[in-house]
């Protein structure tokens, strides 16, 4: 049997396309591992060769080299791709609604696989543990409605779900998976191509991801909050509250607060991955179901942040999505009421542009050589065509001269 470095690890690495996931660690356990990485992101180190075979099956399901459209009988959508129906969503627990990060509607329905027995178990990430950072993410297995609710709310830092996929495919249970969607995405791909993943895994949920922060980013926030991060003990990025507001809880039992608007969109949003900012899926398409905010807008479409009661939205992407949200309402779990999708695109900015202008990011990085996840099936031009063309251009000139400015600081480091 040849046996090979591997070609696929080597071009994600060249192309700085590595989404975090975990999936190739988790696939392949003995020869690739998680580490951290320039800015502590988790990337993949190879620690000992694939077979050729196994560096193809890689390269099929590493959502850094690629994603394709799932089959559906559903047309898909030039932004939010294919899906059955849209809800707006709430759970009926009044308390899991005020703590979770959008009306937990995604906890409620996990609760409710959970009671139900359609699973045995959740996949899913939540607040690390001492001595990590307190804005740190770890991997945890649920098997009650409690460990649910302890998990419910956005964790915005870099998780590598997928690391413990070979032993929970030979656990024998039943498991829901929730992740980020490129998270969803990797493990549909070998649920696709293994038996034994989609045994595992029946039920795959998602929720709209508008990038990764890096170590760095939440190290900022806490500073911009007038907090050192090693005096916080514990940190909430969202919740109690629609949408809720940062909080960082310090060793001298004080708090430090910053509202959504400020901690997300004045400084997270500034320290997200390259892979994040060529993403052509936000919106969780590979899951069963995906779950966003529903925002409230102003008179001119604008998205408000001021509290409310959660809501959530839910993007119902396939036929099993459409009967488990309809058992945990029938169930009593969850409420639900119709959503009108032509709002979305008003209320969810930073999605929308991303996808209108990915084609001509793409297509930037390209020209200069350098590696791009291959899309297949993801409507880049449909999407593109309803952008401006000036925006377009800005766009790909934008990309350009951040990825030459990038290839001469990787050629100063060489040099030196």
């Amino acid at each position: 049997m040849s046996v090979v470095n591997s070609v696929a690890l080597a071009r994600v690495g060249r192309g700085d396309l590595c989404a975090g996931c975990g999936a190739c660690a988790g696939r392949f356990p003995k020869m690739i591992e998680m580490q951290p990485a320039g800015d502590a992101w988790p990337r993949p180190k190879a620690i000992a060769f694939l077979t050729a075979a196994q560096d193809a099956e890689l390269a099929g399901f590493c959502p850094g080299l690629g994603q394709s459209a799932l089959p559906s009988e559903q047309p898909a959508h030039p932004l939010w791709g294919a899906f059955h129906d849209m809800r707006r969503a709430w759970a009926t627990d009044a308390d899991l609604r005020h703590r979770a990060a959008s009306g937990g509607a995604l906890s409620a329905v996990l609760g409710h696989l959970l009671s139900s027995g359609r699973v045995d178990a959740v996949i899913q990430s939540t607040a690390a543990l001492p001595p990590d950072p307190a804005h740190a993410n770890r991997t945890i297995v649920s098997t009650g409605v409690k460990d649910i609710a302890a998990a419910a709310g956005s964790r915005y830092a870099a998780s590598s779900p997928l690391t413990g996929l070979t032993a929970w495919v030979a656990d024998g249970r039943r498991f829901a998976f929730v992740g980020k969607p490129c998270d969803a995405a990797a493990l549909r791909a070998l649920a696709l191509q293994d038996h034994g993943v989609a045994r595992a895994f029946p039920v795959i949920l998602s929720f709209f991801c508008a990038g990764v922060p890096s170590r760095r980013g939440n190290e900022a926030l806490l500073r911009a909050m007038g907090a050192e991060p090693e005096h916080v003990t514990a940190f909430r990025y969202r919740g109690h509250g629609w949408p809720g507001q940062a909080v960082a809880q310090l060793a001298d039992g004080s708090e430090r607060v910053m509202g959504y608007h400020d901690s997300w969109g004045g400084v997270l949003s500034k320290h997200l991955q390259h892979r994040c900012k060529i993403c052509a899926d936000g919106t969780g398409t590979a899951a069963d179901l995906s779950f966003g905010d529903p925002w409230e807008t102003d008179a001119h479409g604008y998205p408000l942040f001021t509290d409310a009661p959660g809501q959530s939205l839910v993007v119902i992407r396939t036929a099993l999505g459409a009967e488990v949200l309809a058992a945990a309402e029938q169930a009593g779990a969850v409420e639900s009421t119709g959503y009108d999708v032509a709002g979305l695109v008003t209320i969810q900015p930073g999605q929308r542009n991303r996808r209108r202008t990915l084609l001509a990011r793409l297509l930037a990085l390209r020209l200069l050589g350098r590696p791009v996840p291959d899309y297949r099936g993801m409507t880049l031009l449909a999407a593109a065509r309803q952008e401006r063309p000036l925006t377009l251009l800005k766009a790909f000139l934008g990309m350009a001269r951040r990825a030459w400015r990038g290839a001469g600081r990787d050629k100063a480091r060489t040099e030196t």
